[in-house]
């Protein structure tokens, strides 16, 4: 009974892996490329590279307000939002313009670079215009939007089942040595199945950890409930308006200074600029403890007319299920730990690629051999 259930479990992880197998490799693939996107990004546009001897802006530098001035005197749009980022780097400032007043992964918005004075637009173009926007958008959509995402996910979830079933049909029944072995003098068929089954032995923890959180990133509202489930609904993030819904925006200046007040410990990551409208200022900050460098997970809410803070979302007095969800991003990307991890998620990335074509060429072979079984009537 165990051998004809592993018999099936081998045939479940075959069709499984043959399905799903050039989606994981073209995600991981993509996947690997994107860790130093913006290393890269910088290296292929050299003229965006500023040197500059001046600290990079923060709280109370006036380049803010100098960089707004500038993106809405080329971009009229009354009702098109901003989003400035604050690197800690001197040189380009890093922006995205939204046309409408409305933030997702999937609206339209046009990168921009400013000068490290804010004076002037060295680069604008389209997100999905440029190389690794376009990459960014196949790993994490396929270049499908809102579909691609759901896409991603459940299929994230069937290839946790892949890695699994993959495991179940490896474990040894008699000699672990025997099974990690890999035999160089062997046939070329069984060298194939060694190389396949060692590169998903050896890296299956952290690929489980790599696929897993990537289908939760991809699935939001999946993640929160599986997290609810498991351990407490995730804190809700605010979503305060402004007291008036029309006037004369205060200053990013003034909004900044506002929250500085409000979290004098925080460092800032983005701003987010309103539109005319009701939505407030919005500063996307990191505290002591939290991972993510660049996308960190607290929040603090400015009336963008009268400059009152209006609500702080602090990851450090969330409960379990917040505490958890922000430790999910940098487990994906590799930047939990730095430059080590970063080159680790690199080479992981590309492990599927090699376990779909050590899988697929092993397939074949097996076929071709049993076609010659047949033709020469040894079925041995």
């Amino acid at each position: 009974m165990r051998t004809r259930t592993r018999i099936v479990l081998r045939q479940f992880h075959l069709w499984l892996g043959l399905s799903l197998g050039g989606l994981f490799a073209l995600l991981g693939a993509t996947g690997s490329a994107l860790v130093f996107y913006i290393e890269i990004d910088s290296a292929l546009n050299p003229a965006v590279e500023e040197r500059v001897s001046t600290a990079a802006p923060g709280w109370t530098s006036p380049v803010w307000d100098r960089a707004l001035a500038t993106g809405r005197a080329r971009w009229h749009d009354p009702h098109g939002s901003w989003s400035l980022e604050a690197t800690g780097q001197g040189g380009a400032i890093p922006a995205r313009y939204y046309p409408s007043d409305h933030h997702s992964h999937h609206a339209e918005r046009e990168m921009v670079w400013f000068s490290a004075d804010g004076a002037r637009v060295l680069r604008a173009e389209p997100w999905g215009g440029y190389l690794m926007s376009w990459l960014y958008e196949l790993h994490m959509h396929l270049l499908a939007g809102e579909i691609g995402s759901q896409i991603v996910g459940w299929a994230g979830f069937a290839m946790l089942v892949l890695l699994v079933s993959g495991i179940i049909v490896w474990w040894p029944r008699g000699s672990w040595r025997k099974a990690l072995a890999f035999k160089r003098r062997a046939p070329p068929i069984r060298r194939l199945r060694d190389l396949h089954k060692l590169a998903g032995v050896w890296s299956m923890a952290l690929l489980f950890i790599l696929v897993g959180t990537g289908a939760l990133l991809a699935l939001p509202a999946v993640k929160t409930q599986v997290l609810t489930a498991a351990i407490t609904a995730p804190d809700e993030v605010p979503d305060p308006q402004s007291k008036a819904s029309s006037g004369r925006q205060i200053a990013v200046s003034q909004a900044l200074a506002a929250a500085h007040r409000a979290v004098p410990e925080a460092r800032l990551a983005f701003i987010d600029v309103p539109g005319m409208g009701s939505e407030p200022f919005r500063m996307r900050v990191q505290f002591p403890g939290d991972p993510h460098y660049r996308f960190p997970s607290s929040f603090v809410f400015v009336d963008q007319y009268s400059g009152a803070v209006l609500a702080v979302h602090d990851v450090r007095r969330g409960n379990a299920g917040t505490t958890t969800a922000k430790w999910i991003r940098v487990l994906h990307d590799g930047s939990v730990a730095g430059l080590g991890t970063r080159i680790l998620a690199i080479i992981l990335g590309l492990v599927p690629l090699a376990l779909f074509v050590t899988g697929f060429l092993h397939w074949r072979r097996h076929l071709a051999a049993r076609a010659q079984s047949h033709a020469t009537g040894n079925f041995s």
